[in-house]
């Protein structure tokens, strides 16, 4: 177990455009060569945009491309022709695959912050897709199966107990709340990296929320 607390992010962004980001591995000039992924994931950024603050129109390619809101709402438009409202709940999923281009914004007049995470597909090439799945029920798995990964969301009650998966690769973020992991207390932003997971439990020491990505090797 790597445990990340959430001070440690890199700080990233453009604070005079009200884009404040924390970096959980190496990106753009924030460069570590031994923080470059885990497993599949390549980046996992908390944005926090100011109102009326965003990310104008760019492109990815080759990367699967989740989103969580963490409070607020997000405006979502890329070059497929979706446009989306984001909020706290939903599951976005960009497949970025051979080339996309897209817009993220607050146009809402409260702060919004997100988490965006990048995984690495298991083959490039392909067309671009994109998915949002509204209000996903607790314990509910989301498949990215172009990058061999699922997310668990789980939203744990005090001293309520949920497994972590047995897999290759663990990846834990708490969203909200505190946990209990293997002796760790766990608070909002702090993460996990775990090798060959066996027989953990994750528990509510608050009510909480945690995003676990299973990930083979």
């Amino acid at each position: 177990m790597d445990v990340r607390r959430a001070g440690e992010r890199y700080r990233g962004g453009d604070p005079e455009t009200g884009i404040d980001t924390r970096h959980a591995f190496s990106f753009g000039p924030h460069y570590d060569p031994g923080n470059l992924r885990f497993g599949a994931v390549i980046a996992c950024n908390e944005e926090r945009l100011a109102p009326g603050a965003g990310f104008d129109e760019h492109p990815h390619s080759h990367t699967e491309i989740v989103t969580w809101v963490v409070e607020g709402e997000l405006t979502h438009r890329d070059s497929t022709g979706h446009e989306t409202r984001v909020r706290p709940g939903d599951v976005q999923h960009l497949s970025a695959a051979a080339g996309v281009r897209h817009v993220e914004r607050n146009d809402a007049s409260v702060p919004l912050t997100f988490l965006q995470m990048w995984l690495a597909p298991l083959e490039p090439g392909g067309d671009p897709s994109y998915e949002i799945i509204h209000g996903i029920a607790d314990s509910t798995p989301y498949a990215v199966p172009g990058a061999g990964a699922m997310l668990h969301v789980r939203r744990l009650l005090p001293g309520e107990r949920t497994a972590i998966p047995d897999a290759a690769y663990v990846y834990a973020h708490v969203v909200h709340g505190e946990i209990r992991l293997d002796g760790e207390t766990l608070g909002p932003g702090d993460s996990v990296r775990i090798t060959g997971a066996e027989s953990l439990e994750a528990v509510g020491v608050t009510a909480a929320e945690l995003l676990l990505w299973e990930m083979t090797p």
